[in-house]
């Protein structure tokens, strides 16, 4: 079926209007509708997610791709949850930023106020439908989503759920919309509408991000690509540091803010690499070591393959693991710097100094002492969810929740004055 994309920006841009005077309550109440009807309906979304997940393993994709597109076991719940945290968060539309008087009389005020039209490509993960939605509903944006043809089934039913909550709440349908196919002329055709569309978020691989930097009239947030660090310094507490090594890497290898390459620093390495490379092992990690790893593990028994320079530069979403044995924490640094993509790097240490040298120049968007690269998320940022994970520097960095999908008008307030 043929889609007027035009007509859908139209619309977009039409609805954002109504849903920018919305208020708090009123949007509130339509993300209340969507989140009960998400546990009403579990099993017709499941239905229709294990149609996506059926034709997925057809298709021979792999197992993180599969993990990814999955709302099976407790998901549906976890989103819906991720929906009342939202609600509980203040409603950053109308707040003040800024405000001051200036020596001539005017008030002036910088005030939040919605983007306007948002439009989110991104692959696989359903559960980011929701997200959107609940985001940009919070906000007073309307948005266009288009989902990856993997999960077709599973949006569809998603976005029917968020349309027919938006009409029960006295909202316009179209303040939320989806592109159902899975034809990429619609992606070209969605990133020239200028007049309709505000700002571009790509959510997938590197070649989604380049294309949509490459082909799009319209401001472009990119993010969620992860090569995420973690570096052992000398200092760090042996058995603490491979508790946060294996949550890091293992408690959901196939996202983006999971453990790519560790970093040990040569001094503890005799006292953390064998133990470390045991107690991965035993989950099925495989890893990619550099010589000198190699040299403390020769006796040990596992997957473990010596590095070659494009590991370094991979992000697995995977159970794969790179590590590497640095001379110094200078070392460490550089390391990050030149491999990082920017999402999520840090640094375990019991030296207060280390930690503040690593936090002063690892420039990525979340920066870790002593902490798993697993944090970062909208939810568990205390964001409710996010749209994206920015690794940009321009707009917003992070997970980009409320406060990040707004922009700000200038208020000047005058007792009929005229400038000089």
């Amino acid at each position: 079926m043929k889609i007027a994309i035009h007509e859908m920006g139209e619309k977009a841009k039409k609805s954002s209007k109504n849903l920018a005077l919305a208020s708090t309550a009123q949007k509130n109440k339509v993300l209340e509708t969507i989140a009960r009807t998400l546990i009403e309906k579990k099993m017709e979304i499941l239905k229709e997610n294990e149609k996506d997940i059926s034709n997925a393993k057809n298709q021979g994709l792999d197992h993180a791709m599969i993990d990814r597109l999955s709302l099976q076991g407790n998901r549906i719940e976890e989103v819906a949850n991720d929906i009342q945290t939202v609600i509980s968060l203040d409603d950053p539309i109308g707040e003040i930023i800024e405000e001051k008087k200036l020596p001539n009389g005017l008030d002036i005020k910088k005030r939040r106020t919605p983007i306007g039209v948002i439009g989110v490509i991104y692959e696989s993960r359903p559960n980011v439908t929701i997200d959107i939605a609940a985001l940009t509903i919070k906000t007073g944006n309307s948005s266009i989503l288009r989902g990856g043809k993997e999960t077709i089934f599973s949006n569809v039913i998603l976005t029917d759920i968020i349309q027919s909550s938006l009409e029960k709440c006295g909202l316009p349908k179209d303040c939320v919309q989806l592109i159902h196919s899975p034809d990429k002329s619609y992606v070209q055709q969605l990133l020239k509408m200028h007049d309709h569309v505000d700002m571009i978020i790509p959510r997938g691989g590197a070649g989604l991000h380049t294309y949509c930097r490459d082909n799009s009239s319209i401001p472009v947030i990119t993010g969620g690509i992860g090569i995420c660090h973690l570096y052992v310094d000398e200092s760090a507490d042996v058995d603490k540091s491979i508790s946060v090594i294996e949550n890091a890497k293992i408690q959901r290898p196939t996202v983006c803010n999971a453990l790519d390459t560790l970093l040990v620093n040569k001094a503890i390495a005799p006292k953390i690499i064998s133990k470390l490379i045991k107690k991965l092992s035993s989950s099925n990690v495989s890893f990619k070591v550099d010589s000198n790893t190699k040299s403390f593990i020769t006796d040990l028994k596992g997957d473990i393959e010596l590095a070659k320079e494009e590991d370094w530069q991979t992000e697995w979403l995977s159970l794969t693991l790179g590590v590497k044995i640095v001379d110094t924490l200078d070392e460490a640094i550089d390391h990050i710097t030149k491999y990082s993509s920017g999402h999520s790097d840090g640094i375990m240490t019991e030296t207060p100094l280390n930690a503040e040298k690593f936090l002063n120049h690892i420039d990525s968007a979340a920066v870790y002492i002593n902490a798993s690269t697993r944090f970062t998320d909208g939810s568990q940022f205390g964001l409710g969810a996010e749209v994206a994970i920015s690794t940009q520097k321009l707009h917003a960095r992070g997970p980009m929740g409320l406060k990040e999908l707004t922009t700000y008008r200038w208020e000047v307030v005058g007792d009929y004055h005229c400038r000089d």
